[in-house]
């Protein structure tokens, strides 16, 4: 293998540029040439790909991000994009590709492997939800982000005698919510993995205010339902019965950004570079994963075949400390 191509694709966080200065000098490091590609697989099929060298990624250890962008490409789930995409790597004489992302991303990288282009993915989405990896890059980071804000609120929701709602991302899955509310002591977890009635949301408000706590936390994953804004309305609705005024704060897209943490730099480090060392030594269509503190290689299909289910004992314990 002479020439390696990498790619972020999907949400972006904060650990994805030390993940591509992994790949780079890594696969350097095995005499290999290193092709950066723009935009993920948009930026594949328009074939916005440069060489890059060790100085290419040098500085980007603590930088949020992707130096190498992300984007959307509708075109790449037909086959015809990515026949397309194959085109642009045969014309750029790359043989194997380093694809960085979550679930979509790795079902791109096994796409191509099942069109025999040699792939290796690497999972990252702060969402943890990917298969046969106990983390995935960029998750550290968010949630250290998400406990800082829950500890700020925590302190305005204490002087003010308030609940407060904080809804982190999390569409289908709660892990950042549960993983945030567990570390930060909420009162409760709101999670689209586990059903939770607007009554229950409001015996937790109202037997915080009986038992004297100065306030009430409550974490909510944006893709629980019936949502934050009907909580929010129910809750402001009963608020003499239930003690507490309520307030609303939606972290968004802060979640994604900052400086990866001394974890994320670390994790995203170690999978690069073992996955260019798959690649080079001949292995494809395989995820490199993180599972009980070692390396995991687990085949792409099963990897993204379904979602990893929430820890309901990781739930369970929350629960006990809410209390």
């Amino acid at each position: 293998m002479d020439r390696i191509g990498v790619l972020t694709s999907g949400g972006d966080n904060s650990g994805l540029n030390p993940c591509i200065r992994a790949v780079v000098r890594m696969g350097l490091h095995e005499g290999v040439e290193m092709m950066g590609i723009r935009r993920g697989y948009a930026g594949l099929i328009a074939g916005e790909i440069d060489e890059m060298d060790a100085r290419d990624v040098g500085g980007i250890l603590g930088r949020g991000g992707t130096i190498l962008g992300t984007a959307r490409a509708p075109e790449f789930e037909t086959l015809q994009g990515r026949r397309k995409a194959l085109r642009t790597l045969n014309r750029f004489d790359i043989d194997g590709l380093v694809v960085i992302g979550g679930n979509g991303s790795l079902t791109g990288a096994l796409e191509l492997h099942r069109l025999d282009f040699p792939t290796m993915g690497i999972p990252s989405t702060i969402d943890n939800d990917i298969n046969g990896t106990d983390i995935s890059i960029g998750v550290d980071t968010a949630l250290n982000t998400i406990l800082g804000a829950i500890d700020k609120i925590k302190d305005t929701a204490s002087s003010h005698n308030r609940a407060f709602l904080i809804e982190t991302m999390g569409r289908n899955s709660g892990y950042l919510a549960l993983a945030s509310g567990l570390a930060g002591g909420a009162e409760l977890v709101l999670c689209p993995e586990i059903e939770s009635t607007l009554d229950d949301v409001a015996e937790t408000v109202e037997k915080a205010y009986i038992r004297g706590k100065a306030h009430a936390i409550i974490v909510v994953a944006e893709g629980w339902k019936p949502g934050t804004d009907e909580i929010a309305r129910e809750l402001n609705a009963r608020e003499e019965e239930l003690g507490f005024s309520v307030r609303v704060t939606r972290l968004g897209h802060v979640q994604r950004g900052g400086s990866p943490s001394a974890f994320d730099r670390i994790l995203a480090t170690r999978l690069g570079a073992e996955a260019v060392r798959q690649l080079v030594g001949g292995n494809s269509g395989h995820m490199v994963g993180w599972l009980n503190s070692d390396f995991h290689i687990l085949p792409l299909d099963e990897a993204v075949t379904y979602q990893k289910e929430l820890d309901k004992d990781l739930y369970n314990l929350s629960t006990i400390m809410d209390k």
